[in-house]
């Protein structure tokens, strides 16, 4: 049985990825490197903040030094996202209909707490979700750590727990976690996202609600 649902953020709660693109162009532009940031946000969507910088600018790059450039990066994509903020359509929606049913909710995010609370504030869901985030040490997706650690903190045994990703790195995340996973395909088309765990490949949840996807993995309510 279904006991826990265990969401990503960006590019899954929350319709950020594109600005997150934007920010590192302005990022990338303002320390006059020239690349291709499409194939940049491919080989570190899911990743943490500093193992992004790494990628960036070599593995040898000092942990102050690469959270400084985190910092400033992530200002830029907050300013960028606050004025055109959304929701991946239905999340708030679908979370409701989950909690209704007595399901523990989670979020295992590459975020830092900055990003974390920027996406709360303006999501205005009334309260902040069990949330293990990229700053608190460990490795990034496609690793388990992240989706294992908010498992374990709800206290549900990882096979009783849905993924919700946008990403193939979150993807296979959550296969490594021993965990069933939902394809939000908002920034990846279904074939990048599907694999033997993957339950369902949608657009949004909007689409889960008229799917009935909940009763249809016969999750009771409480």
């Amino acid at each position: 049985m279904v006991q826990a649902l265990i969401f990503d953020m960006d590019g899954t709660m929350i319709d950020s990825m594109p600005s997150h693109q934007r920010s590192w162009v302005e990022f990338t532009r303002r320390q006059g490197l020239d690349i291709d940031v499409p194939e940049l946000m491919r080989r570190t969507t899911g990743r943490t903040g500093v193992e992004c910088m790494r990628q960036l600018f070599g593995q040898d790059l000092p942990e102050d030094q690469a959270t400084a450039f985190v910092a400033d990066k992530e200002a830029v994509y907050r300013e960028l996202f606050a004025p055109v903020f959304s929701e991946v359509a239905g999340f708030k929606a679908f979370l409701a209909q989950a909690q209704a049913r007595g399901l523990a909710a989670g979020v295992g995010t590459a975020g830092d707490r900055h990003n974390q609370a920027f996406a709360y504030q303006h999501l205005e869901l009334g309260q902040t979700l069990l949330t293990v985030g990229g700053d608190e040490g460990l490795p990034g997706k496609p690793a388990p750590a992240i989706f294992l650690e908010v498992a374990r903190r709800l206290g549900v045994a990882p096979e009783r727990c849905i993924v919700f990703e946008d990403a193939p790195l979150g993807i296979e995340a959550a296969r490594r976690a021993g965990m069933r996973a939902v394809a939000i395909c908002s920034s990846h088309p279904a074939d990048e996202l599907d694999g033997p765990h993957v339950l369902a490949c949608v657009p949004d949840y909007n689409a889960l609600i008229t799917s009935r996807f909940l009763e249809t993995h016969h999750v009771p309510f409480a």
